[in-house]
């Protein structure tokens, strides 16, 4: 089986790592353990740009290639967390609805355009960070010292998109599942309208946006086998015989790699190309090497980790 993580070669001085993921369904950022032994499913402190912060272990130690780690360099593990930092966590987690409810009321006094999405402290509480939607930009900067005076802590607002409100919210796509970014889509990576036109999609669009009105993120996941299927298949207006006569192609049914196939009766039918007398499939298109982005469905390379992604609050909350 391929690795997962490691997608080029590792040479003998490869740096060893570890995963740590701070936030649930939140990007695998890679940790420098030192002299740790880590295992899956440990809390660990982490000095990051934004200070020490507590995350969990998702990917054990092991020794990535410099090209697999990314532009930004991995971050110390400072230490494992101990019991009273955990509770610290959980001291700090039980107050962002609170917050998040104050900082709405001085929103709405000093009359802002925004809204609201969620509250995140830092493990310590020296952090406190407000995520929020708003169509334009917003000057923010007076709101900021009166938060600041408020919470007698370091206030930062981050603005985020309608992919990442969906996110954070959560809810269940319309094919009945729970919302790929809420629960382990890591990454948003470019979708476009010319995908659905590729896999014969309906151009609704209430029947290929998402709940965040964006286009739905999974019309990228099967998008590159769609377009080797159309690559193997003689183009719509060709002229081919199948095994009841000649026939011009009408349309393509890539799952069951058949051709839609109108005789000169007027007939159609469907004929899988395997079928087809006069037609070979063009040798297959050159691949190319394989993108950075984690969660890129094009060659089913998205880095994982050992476990499936979960709360990283998980077993501290409880059934609460």
């Amino acid at each position: 089986m391929a690795d997962p993580v490691n997608r080029h070669e590792v040479a003998a001085d490869a740096p060893t790592v570890a995963g740590v993921r701070f936030r649930p369904t939140g990007r695998i950022m890679w940790c420098l353990p030192g002299k740790l032994a880590l295992r899956n499913g440990q809390w660990v402190i982490v000095e990051t740009p934004r200070g020490h912060e507590c995350g969990r272990v998702v990917v054990s130690p092991r020794q990535v290639a410099a090209a697999d780690l990314g532009s930004e360099p991995p971050f110390p593990i400072v230490r494992t967390a101990s019991d009273d930092d955990l509770a610290r966590l959980l001291e700090w987690k039980a107050k962002e609805k609170s917050a998040l409810r104050d900082c709405a009321e001085q929103v709405s006094r000093h009359s802002l355009p925004m809204k609201l999405v969620e509250s995140e402290y830092t493990w310590d509480g020296k952090r406190l960070t407000f995520f929020f939607v708003a169509e334009n930009r917003v000057d923010f900067r007076a709101l900021v010292r009166d938060l600041a005076n408020h919470f007698h802590t370091r206030i930062e607002l981050r603005q985020v998109g309608a992919r990442d409100h969906a996110k954070a919210l959560g809810g269940v796509g319309m094919c009945g599942k729970a919302l790929c970014c809420s629960s382990w889509l890591t990454d948003f990576n470019g979708v476009s309208i010319k995908m659905a036109k590729d896999q014969d999609l309906p151009l609704n669009n209430a029947k290929i946006s998402g709940v965040c009105g964006r286009l739905m993120c999974c019309l990228a996941y099967e998008h590159e086998t769609y377009l080797d299927a159309h690559a193997r298949m003689p183009e719509i207006g060709d002229f081919v015989t199948g095994p009841t006569g000649p026939g011009r192609v009408v349309g393509h049914n890539v799952p069951r790699e058949a051709v839609n196939l109108l005789l000169e009766s007027g007939a159609t039918l469907l004929v899988p190309v395997r079928e087809l007398l006069d037609f070979k499939p063009p040798a297959q298109p050159e691949r190319h090497e394989p993108c950075d982005k984690p969660n890129c469905r094009r060659k089913q390379h998205h880095t994982r980790s050992d476990s499936p992604p979960v709360d990283p609050l998980d077993g501290i909350y409880g059934n609460a």
